[in-house]
């Protein structure tokens, strides 16, 4: 596998996915070995498109192939997040202070049976749950949660097409 890109900003390109079942729930996968929950996400390596990097990292951290999921729609810009500082490895190089990403909403095609966790040799979750679309947003991770509300508001419109997800309503910005 090649080195993920990182921009001249410090900013590595990154694709994350909302995967909806059915009723419009959210896949939420608890990183292993940890106890914080997200959406499945990963790094663009510099032979990938966007959509080739998303399938791969659909099926390394879910398991599931392109003929399980239906792309619905993806963000049309790049988001960005800073790491922390405690989680800067100042010692690397080029150094990467966050993630610039680009999400993509998909419809799962199939029956959630085909979740698989272990598809690839190292996975990335060892749990994983349905929840509602907009919570994840006061779930994951403080520094985050801006970028989450950027990628969900603008995903919510093409995901409300199919399901009953209210594409205004995004949580109370007092999180923020």
């Amino acid at each position: 596998m090649t080195e993920a890109m990182i921009d001249p900003q410090g900013y590595r390109a990154n694709v994350g996915i909302v995967l909806l079942n059915q009723r419009g729930q959210a896949f939420w996968g608890r990183r292993i070995g940890m106890s914080a929950w997200q959406f499945p996400q990963g790094g663009i390596n510099p032979d990938e498109s966007l959509e080739q990097a998303m399938f791969r990292e659909l099926h390394e951290e879910v398991g599931l192939l392109p003929s399980d999921v239906e792309i619905i729609g993806c963000t049309r810009r790049w988001l960005r997040y800073r790491l922390p500082r405690r989680y800067i490895r100042h010692s690397q190089r080029p150094l990467c202070i966050g993630q610039k990403q680009r999400w993509f909403v998909l419809r799962l095609a199939t029956d959630d049976e085909r979740v698989d966790l272990r598809a690839a040799g190292e996975p990335e979750f060892d749990q994983w749950r349905w929840i509602d679309y907009w919570d994840s947003v006061s779930l994951i991770v403080p520094f985050k949660r801006a970028v989450y509300l950027q990628a969900l508001s603008e995903l919510a419109p093409l995901a409300a097409r199919f399901f009953d997800i209210n594409p205004f309503s995004p949580p109370d910005a007092s999180l923020f």
